[in-house]
């Protein structure tokens, strides 16, 4: 388990966690974000690592207030967005699952973090919102990323309004993907993990990758990215062959994540 100040990193079952510890309100700082990145130059290079979970110290009752507001002044913001933008830069480049378990608010880049997982897990307490507008500023990333997840006029609105989405406001616009019942956050969350760590690794990147460049781009040129990933980088892999002759021979594929 590598050692940070300001989040809980580690590996369980091919699960990489990091978690924000910086009690009590989980604030982001550009410190912060550099052990973060740190974090994923390191699952970059576990090769079987099926997924990565964004999370909160157990019983805490935020998610995250969301990046210091004393690194968006003149003299930091620069750095701050520099350093806040890398961290999705670099999972894009990683391309495991992302998963985010949220228990209370996620605010700002918090929430910015939660449009960006692949698969998001929320309480009933949890609160979203991007309040960045009533200081006077926008969230750059949230400004692409929350239509493409929410849709054009709902994410027009949270971003212009500052307001906050509850629970079931986030499920039901697609924010996030499953709602429990307080306490049951992590439950849920193996949950889903144990299904990601059935499959293919190599599955897992290849797939992701393709639906984060199709976003947004011309069906034929989308589909044609697909076939590049799926033929030059999906099929250089042994993976595929073994999960092929598995089935065939009606027995569970025996992954080499290679």
């Amino acid at each position: 388990m590598a050692r940070y100040r300001e989040i809980e990193f580690k590996f369980t079952d091919r699960v990489a966690r990091i978690t924000l510890s910086r009690p009590p309100l989980n604030v982001i700082s550009i410190s912060t974000l550099k052990e973060i990145a740190d974090a994923i130059q390191r699952i970059g290079k576990a090769q079987d690592t099926c997924a990565i979970v964004f999370a909160a110290q157990p019983n805490a009752r935020i998610f995250s207030a969301g990046v210091s507001i004393e690194d968006h002044q003149p003299e930091t913001v620069f750095q701050m967005l520099e350093e806040f933008h890398g961290i999705f830069r670099s999972l894009e480049i990683v391309s495991k699952p992302v998963v985010a378990l949220v228990g209370g608010a996620a605010l700002g880049g918090a929430c910015e973090i939660v449009a960006f997982a692949d698969i998001v897990i929320a309480s009933q307490s949890a609160r979203f919102g991007q309040p960045e507008i009533k200081i006077g500023v926008f969230p750059p990333l949230a400004a692409v990323l929350l239509p493409r997840v929410i849709g054009e006029k709902k994410a027009r609105e949270m971003i212009l309004t500052g307001e906050l989405l509850t629970a079931e406001g986030a499920l039901s616009l697609g924010l996030i993907n499953h709602l429990v019942a307080d306490g049951e956050l992590e439950a849920k969350g193996e949950e889903v993990l144990g299904v990601l760590r059935q499959m293919s690794v190599p599955a897992l990147e290849s797939a992701r990758r393709v639906m984060s460049q199709a976003s947004g781009v011309p069906f034929a040129e989308a589909l044609k990215r697909s076939e590049d990933i799926y033929l030059n980088e999906l099929m250089s892999h042994k993976d595929p062959l073994e999960g092929i002759e598995a089935f065939i021979g009606k027995r569970a594929p025996q992954w080499k994540h290679k």
